[in-house]
């Protein structure tokens, strides 16, 4: 048997699983990374619900490493919106489609290159959470007198300012994101280059790119952070923290929702109020989330 006709049947094999939805095959995966992953092969399997207990196979077909991924699509598209998993938009963009039972993954790349606005508004959304974090504990490592840590999480910082950057300019980040960042922003990756090569003492450094950041977070908080704004004032009734995250525009994102909403309320973008908790005579009361 030829080695086509195996992977024919391995396909078929995956593709009749129970709550197999959609098959994405996808030719040197780890182009970028092939120290990393040593693999030649990626097929990933959408699934119905939460994906399974062996999540990732090995196989090996003739001399082909193959890899076998399952993933929910709430995963899927947490990795497209995120950061956890910057080579996921380039396997749904280069993949070939072996299976598609409902049509989700053609939409979802259709979306993906037509760079959909809540695609992009998630996806900034979920940097700049990042580029916060950063920002924040930097300051407080320097705080802390912890200059090597203070480093260490600004330049992550910058990292992330990187992907809000590309992302604006209507691009996908990449895996080599400073040598993208030198043609799409020279500014940013300045302040990149002067962080790690500058002959100013470290402190000096981080507090140079640390002023940066934060006049960028000003500027950029509200396109950014639009997403959260408009959901926020899509209704009269106040929100509560958990509400907001478990809505499905907010789904699967890792944000740092309680620091974006305490500057957004800073920045008299949306208001806090404070209501008596169900609980009578606790004393607290309950902080919640309404339009400006």
């Amino acid at each position: 048997m030829v080695q086509a006709d195996k992977q024919e049947i391995g396909i078929e094999r995956l593709a009749k699983e129970e709550r197999a939805e959609s098959l994405l095959l996808i030719a040197n995966p780890f182009s970028n990374q092939p120290r990393l992953d040593g693999l030649d092969r990626l097929i990933l399997i959408v699934q119905d619900g939460e994906a399974a207990e062996r999540e990732i196979e090995h196989w090996l077909w003739e001399d082909a490493r193959v890899q076998v991924r399952r993933v929910s699509r709430e995963i899927l598209e947490s990795w497209i919106v995120g950061s956890s998993n910057r080579g996921s938009a380039y396997w749904l963009i280069q993949g070939e489609i072996l299976y598609d039972r409902d049509g989700y993954l053609a939409d979802l790349r259709r979306r993906l290159l037509d760079w959909s606005s809540l695609i992009k508004e998630q996806k900034l959304l979920s940097e700049f959470s990042r580029f916060v974090k950063g920002y924040l504990q930097a300051k407080q490592d320097l705080e802390d007198g912890q200059v090597l840590d203070a480093y260490s999480n600004v330049l992550s910082s910058l990292h992330y300012w990187a992907h809000i950057a590309i992302v604006e300019e209507g691009m996908h980040p990449e895996l080599t994101v400073w040598e993208q960042m030198r043609k799409v922003n020279p500014g940013i990756y300045k302040l990149f280059e002067e962080l790690t090569t500058s002959t100013e003492t470290l402190e000096q450094r981080v507090r140079l790119v640390l002023l940066a950041c934060e006049f960028s977070i000003m500027n950029k908080m509200e396109t950014c952070c639009a997403l959260l704004i408009r959901l926020i004032e899509s209704r009269r009734k106040a929100w509560t923290p958990a509400e907001l995250i478990s809505h499905p525009d907010l789904t699967g994102l890792s944000l740092e929702l309680s620091v974006l909403l305490y500057l957004l309320v800073k920045r008299g973008c949306i208001r806090e109020i404070a209501k008596p908790m169900a609980v009578q005579g606790s004393g607290f009361l309950e902080l919640m989330y309404t339009s400006a």
